[in-house]
């Protein structure tokens, strides 16, 4: 077990890309984090860095306590004493089970008789006892995968390593490795740093999630902090699907640049309750100012047509776990409601019903802001 601390952690690749730009980041003890974010945030370059694949530009990075990178000292990767799994398990294919897993245990030197007994005991662990001697081409994809895990650990890492570990598995067998590994990481009271595309599998996996963006941390939070408490319209969007609504603010109102959408503090159109906007500080006085409102799909509700209302026309109805997942044509807005209880019909004229909104102080082109 051991802490992860990044200080002003920056990284520029050769050609000038910027990967990394001061990263402040402290991963605790015993912690699992996950890394999540768009093709090119930053996320697979910040694992690197941790892992010591690649060198950073700027910054300090200290693992355990010692500084790892930074300050002139830097440590080799397989002399920081991580453990890591990769998408593709990279196992290597002439050997075992057991050949495998206990192979970091021979590079260093363990005699044979403790590496067998310690195999023994992770293979148990993992669920893999009974396969000791097969090779990876009589494996499953999720037998495979237990065996990169058990090899990452059998050396008692400081800290475990997952760069998109579960990403190549089909369901349902990997929503049943995702409750594996965090048994096993809570079990042995690992700190895991996580990396995935996948929003559902941090937010289910992880204690806290790090949500970056151009090689900068958006927001780190609790998936319930992410959930309710975005602090901008970037994380808003990506994290919970948000329509984003530019507009501007002025007379404690926000006026969107969209012809159907109005957020008053006061009471809602046609008698309904009035729209609850999260930000309403950026409500307060008269100044004119440029802002971006963020609509989940859990915010909205559908009516029924009435006369003088704004019209949206549904585009489709996927059935998910939790509703429709509902796409509406709004004034030229797509707009993305989650809707239970009845089944849309494609073509069909409903009323769009805001009913939450978070309302951010930024740019509308901008997916970096400041929280209203």
């Amino acid at each position: 077990m051991a802490t992860i601390e990044m200080t002003n952690l920056g990284h520029v690749y050769g050609n000038g890309h910027v990967g990394l730009d001061a990263i402040e980041l402290d991963v605790r003890d015993g912690e699992f984090l996950a890394l999540l974010g768009p093709s090119g945030s930053g996320k697979t370059t910040l694992l690197r860095t941790i892992a010591g694949f690649l060198r950073p530009s700027a910054g300090k990075l200290a693992i355990g306590g010692r500084t790892v990178a930074g300050d002139g000292m830097w440590v080799p990767p397989e002399k920081r004493e991580l453990g890591m799994v990769f998408q593709d398990h990279a196992i290597w294919p002439h050997l075992s089970v057991a050949g495998n897993v206990g192979y970091p245990l021979k590079l260093e030197g363990i005699p044979r008789a403790e590496i067998a007994k310690r195999v023994a005991a992770v293979l148990e662990q993992v669920g893999l006892a009974e396969y000791t001697n097969r090779k990876p081409s009589a494996l499953s994809g999720g037998q495979r995968q237990r065996v990169a895990l058990a090899r990452a650990i059998v050396a008692k890492p400081q800290a475990l390593l997952l760069d998109e570990a579960l990403s190549a598995l089909d369901e349902p067998l990997r929503a049943r490795l995702r409750l594996e590994l965090r048994a096993l990481t809570r079990e042995e009271g690992l700190t895991a740093v996580h990396v995935t595309h996948d929003r559902a599998e941090a937010l289910g996996l992880a204690d806290r999630v790090a949500v970056l963006n151009r090689g900068k941390i958006q927001q780190i939070g609790t998936p319930r902090e992410l959930l309710e408490n975005p602090v901008n319209s970037f994380v808003a969007s990506f994290v919970s699907d948000a329509t984003l609504f530019p507009g501007t603010l002025v007379d404690g109102h926000f006026h969107a640049d969209h012809p159907g959408l109005r957020l008053p503090v006061g009471s809602g159109a046609h008698g309904s309750p009035a729209t609850r906007v999260i930000g309403e500080r950026a409500l307060a006085g008269s100044r004119s100012r440029r802002a971006v409102a963020a609509v989940a799909p859990t915010a909205v509700r559908l009516e029924p047509v009435q006369a003088d209302t704004p019209l949206a026309r549904v585009t489709s109805a996927l059935y998910g776990r939790h509703g429709y997942e509902t796409s509406l044509d709004w004034a030229g807005t797509q707009l993305r409601v989650l809707v239970d209880g009845w089944v849309p019909t494609e073509g069909e004229l409903v009323r769009p019903v805001i009913d939450q909104a978070h309302v951010f102080c930024e740019e509308p082109s901008t997916s970096e802001g400041r929280a209203a």
